[in-house]
């Protein structure tokens, strides 16, 4: 039988043989875990799970070329790059264009192509005097062969066939001078043979302001004008126009007209002038869609939402520059 001093010795043996077995469990466990860790010492499992999975893309390796996005924020508006803020302002709408923009129909104007000797200017061009004479005659309710209709200005003129140039000269504003007198009219008519090239036919409200009537023809000079006015420009469909047949005219314009187009599929259509001042679509091409100006300069205005109504004369609130 043993005593209890014996037994109390007994205890702290067992006590040292766990603590013995704890210690070899924990180095067991260290080891098993830089197995583990090391490179390339995972299991099969391990390995399985930290491929991605197929048609996915993983942050640590984007595909080449695609930069990650966590490496490539986003840049903040302060950070534009200089071709993003050169765009920005370049398309930019200054205040006052951006208004009168508003009041015409979504109208837009390109920028201008400036040429100082107007290279697209048939006979009249600009910078150039010429010499003729001018005859006087009753322009009656102000109508004429340009088609503008009836009109209560009476500072206007018909131009002679050759310079009328099948309408080209329709709405072009001329300075007429003679003996130390100088007027301005507006050409909305053409005046056949006898009249010579260089002569003009003047309201007899516009040759009284010249010389009596009484004198019948004179000698004068005379200049294309880009004159200021206040207007802009308008659109007129002839009568009888749809979305199969169509003439188009332009009223109103600062600078002559060189070149009247329509929007299509396609892109630009080029209009074919008439001698009586309307641009025809025969086939209905573009009728009813963008118009696009061209002036003697080269300057364009392109011009949206005019809808085919013939007769009516739609504003379109733009205008050309003036030279």
């Amino acid at each position: 039988m043993t005593t209890p001093s014996h037994r109390r010795r007994s205890r702290p043996r067992r006590h040292t043989a766990l603590l013995s077995a704890v210690a070899v469990a924990a180095v067991a466990l260290v080891v098993s875990l830089a197995v583990a860790f090391r490179p390339g010492g995972q299991t099969a499992d391990v390995r399985d799970a930290a491929k991605p999975v197929a048609g996915t893309r993983t942050s640590g390796s984007p595909t080449p070329g695609t930069p990650s996005a966590s490496a490539s924020p986003t840049p903040s508006t302060g950070s534009a790059s200089p071709t993003a803020r050169a765009s920005a302002s370049r398309s930019a709408t200054p205040t006052a264009a951006s208004a009168a923009s508003a009041r015409a129909k979504a109208t837009t104007a390109t920028a201008p192509k400036t040429s100082a000797t107007g290279s697209l200017a048939g006979r009249i061009r600009p910078g150039v005097t010429y010499p003729g004479v001018a005859t006087a005659y009753d322009v009656g309710n102000g109508n004429g062969a340009c088609s503008y209709g009836p009109t209560s200005d009476v500072m206007t003129a018909a131009m002679n066939t050759a310079d009328y140039e099948t309408s080209k000269a329709c709405g072009a504003f001329v300075a007429v001078h003679a003996g130390g007198k100088s007027i301005t009219v507006r050409i909305t008519n053409e005046c056949p043979a006898p009249c010579q090239p260089g002569q003009l036919d003047l309201s007899q409200q516009a040759f009284a302001k010249l010389a009596p009537l009484s004198a019948g023809r004179i000698q004068i000079t005379w200049n294309l004008l880009s004159p200021a006015t206040g207007d802009t420009i308008s659109i007129r469909y002839k009568t009888g126009s749809t979305q199969y047949w169509c003439g188009i005219q332009a009223i109103g314009h600062r600078n002559p007209l060189a070149r009247l187009e329509v929007r299509t599929g396609g892109g630009w259509k080029r209009l074919e002038r008439t001698g009586y001042n309307y641009f025809l679509s025969e086939q209905g091409t573009g009728c009813g869609a963008a118009i696009r100006l061209t002036d003697i300069y080269g300057e364009q205005l392109t011009v949206e939402g005019i809808a085919v109504k013939p007769d009516a004369v739609q504003p379109t609130g733009v205008q050309f520059t003036r030279r």
